[in-house]
């Protein structure tokens, strides 16, 4: 049948080339160019329907053709951009835009996070007061309404030596990042010392095991190394930096921070070494953790003053801050970094989290002074 269609085609091209040269003629064009663009398509008429390959060789060339139209080229799949773009879309859920309101709507998923409700005992009940102080006055704009919510009472302190269980990673509503359920392996522990909240790091999971030594190292926790407050962060940077590497203090100085410097444990500044992340830090030796606490957030230590006294440690914002080397701090960075590139998808959800509609004060007055 191909066969048969070929040879009526090669047939048919000399009266279809004779028709055109007709057309050409009663176009109102002149005759010089309606000569010279006759013969010229005249001349790709008859070389294209002279040269027909036949059918097998058509379809040899038209697979060649299809395998060099799939070909993959520098912007398709498998470029970096693409694989960013690939790791993007995992890491967020989206929503089918069945309705206006999750058109834009963006999650980071989370599927670690614990979906009960949060440990009776370690909560209280959020008294909201829209934004307003004792005389009932409005002294913070913006903020009204929500869903109902409970604190979770957060361990910024880190008080208790010894090993702590992850039980399980939860979602607070009263913060950006995450929060780990903790229970105390000491059989006698009792009340709120066996279980707490602290504040997630990021790659904290349940079944891992977090420990506090902000009250120093226990004796023989390392063999050969015995805490001292005396030696400080560059009295022990300069024992990690020794030539004898293989003298017993130096290698008790390596299994300590092998032990001790790991994600979740909190340890005084004067025992981390340079250039480790650190969230959770505290501006007090007897104090609670303030700066670097929030989703995302790192800091990192920058030096050991030689008197022994203060640390450099550098914030996200580039200032570095002395802090006192006995102050604690908890290693690694804060957990849920994404929770910055999350979107709402409509302003429905900003209510449900007490956020009221902010107008711009400019846009309050009607009229314009110049």
């Amino acid at each position: 049948m191909v066969a048969s269609r070929d040879k009526r085609v090669r047939a048919e091209a000399p009266k279809a080339c004779s028709a055109l040269t007709a057309n050409c003629q009663h176009l109102a064009v002149p005759r010089m160019f309606a000569a010279r663009c006759g013969a010229n398509l005249l001349r790709s008429c008859f070389s294209s329907l002279t040269n027909i390959p036949p059918a097998s060789t058509r379809s040899t060339l038209l697979s060649k053709t299809s395998a060099f139209a799939s070909r993959n080229y520098a912007t398709e799949a498998g470029t970096e951009v693409n694989a960013a773009l690939a790791r993007t879309s995992v890491l967020y859920k989206t929503y089918k835009p069945v309705s206006p309101g999750i058109r834009h709507l963006k999650r980071p998923l989370a599927p670690h996070l614990w979906k009960g409700r949060p440990l009776r005992m370690l909560t209280v009940a959020l008294r909201k007061k829209g934004g307003r102080n004792s005389h009932g006055r409005i002294t913070v704009r913006s903020r009204g309404g929500g869903h109902k919510r409970r604190i979770r009472l957060v361990d910024f302190m880190r008080t208790e030596p010894g090993p702590h269980d992850v039980v399980r990673i939860e979602y607070d509503p009263n913060r950006s990042a995450h929060i780990a359920l903790l229970k105390n392996r000491d059989p006698n522990a009792s009340g709120d010392k066996v279980w707490s909240y602290i504040l997630a790091c990021e790659g904290l999971r349940a079944g891992q095991v977090v420990q506090s030594f902000r009250q120093g190292i226990p004796e023989g926790f390392v063999s050969g190394f015995r805490d001292s407050k005396d030696v400080r962060g560059i009295a022990l940077q300069q024992q990690s930096d020794d030539s004898q590497s293989t003298s017993t203090a130096s290698l008790a100085l390596g299994m300590l921070r092998q032990k001790t410097v790991k994600p979740g444990n909190v340890l005084p500044l004067r025992l981390i070494p340079i250039g480790t992340i650190i969230h959770n830090i505290a501006l007090d030796p007897q104090g609670r953790a303030i700066l670097v606490r929030s989703a995302g957030t790192f800091a990192q230590v920058v030096t050991h003053e030689e008197s022994g006294k203060y640390s450099h440690v550098r914030l996200q914002s580039g200032e570095v801050r002395k802090v006192l080397q006995d102050c604690a701090a908890t290693i690694g960075k804060v957990s849920n970094p994404l929770w910055k590139n999350r979107n709402l998808g409509k302003a429905g959800r900003a209510r449900w989290l007490g956020r009221r509609p902010h107008v711009r004060g400019m846009a309050m007055n009607r009229y314009v002074i110049n």
